[in-house]
């Protein structure tokens, strides 16, 4: 039953994102320069690819999935380089299994997610991403995490 409903989030996202484009175009035009959009393209694949699950707006009750500041925050830690970040995130969500899981609490809550065919490069850019800036975060999350106890499994 979760893996319908998840597919279904997931498939509605797709359809909705690739309908909407007359958005903004990329580049703006100022003194008849060509400016790139400031969004960091990992930013943007984050919140078509993840957010249907992941997103930090969502209520604590109503979540499929922790949020990706949960996940920043199990994955990344003084000594972990961008590349093994990287690394460690194609490697889950290429094959997540419960015996390679870094967040039980999440696993026990939500189950192991589901396996995503998602392109190298498009995992790389979204861990880029999350690795060097801010992720936005739940209004509850950090008294959840308090609670945890900073706990590393979420």
């Amino acid at each position: 039953m979760k893996n319908t409903l998840f597919t279904i989030i997931l498939l509605g996202l797709f359809f909705f994102s690739c309908t909407n484009s007359n958005k903004k175009n990329s580049y703006t035009s100022q003194n008849n320069l060509q400016i790139a959009d400031t969004i960091h393209p990992g930013e943007k694949l984050m919140k078509v690819y993840c957010y249907a699950c992941h997103n930090a707006t969502t209520s604590e009750n109503d979540r499929v999935a922790p949020p990706m500041i949960a996940i920043k925050r199990r994955y990344i830690f003084e000594d972990t380089s961008k590349d093994e970040f990287i690394n460690d995130m194609k490697s889950w969500i290429q094959n997540p299994t419960e015996k390679k899981a870094k967040m039980f609490g999440a696993v026990r809550r939500f189950g192991v997610m589901q396996k995503l065919p998602y392109p190298d490069k498009v995992i790389e850019k979204i861990a880029d991403y999350v690795y060097d800036n801010d992720i936005e975060k739940p209004v509850w999350f950090e008294e959840h995490y308090k609670q945890m106890g900073g706990q590393r499994g979420y």
